[in-house]
């Protein structure tokens, strides 16, 4: 039986225990897990796209199935390369899942033999998302509970 690679592709700006539970929960189904950091000229995120990619090979240095590594372009085309047959979403509510109905759709339309896999975060993370950890680091609350400790870290040093 073929081995199955899957990509779970974001912005992880910064790396949540959403993203992180999603990343431990997929690795266990599938062979291969590449979380791939999107590079989007068009943001301008907390953390360069190195200081991403660092936190994220941190905290899934204990997953020896998964890698990290960075893409630009069309995630389709991503895919092919990395000769991958799943693109794993988290879905945390009803307007991400219309969001990513459309993608999921679309990357369909560009590449048929792509299958698009949705997520459910475990429940104590169904709110959280990186732009809100950002907002409330950046409004001096703590992150504590939200990112794991060597993100928290990172995130006090950038907003003080």
């Amino acid at each position: 039986m073929a081995k199955i690679t899957a990509i779970y592709p974001g912005s992880f700006d910064p790396v949540t225990n959403g993203h992180l539970d999603l990343i431990e929960r997929a690795s266990r189904l599938f062979d291969r897990l590449v979380v791939a950091v999107l590079v989007n000229p068009e943001k301008d995120p907390l953390f360069r796209l190195s200081e991403r990619v660092q936190m994220l090979k941190e905290v899934v240095g204990h997953l020896p199935n998964v890698e990290v590594d960075t893409f630009e372009g069309l995630l389709v085309d991503y895919a092919r390369r990395k000769q991958a047959r799943v693109l794993l979403r988290g879905i945390r509510a009803v307007s991400d899942y219309e969001y990513e109905l459309q993608m999921a759709l679309m990357n369909r339309q560009l590449e048929p033999e792509l299958e698009t896999v949705f997520m459910l975060p475990a429940e104590a993370y169904s709110y959280l998302s990186s732009r809100l950890v950002r907002e409330v680091a950046r409004l001096g609350g703590s992150v504590k509970n939200l990112v794991p400790p060597a993100v928290e870290e990172r995130i006090r040093a950038k907003v003080g």
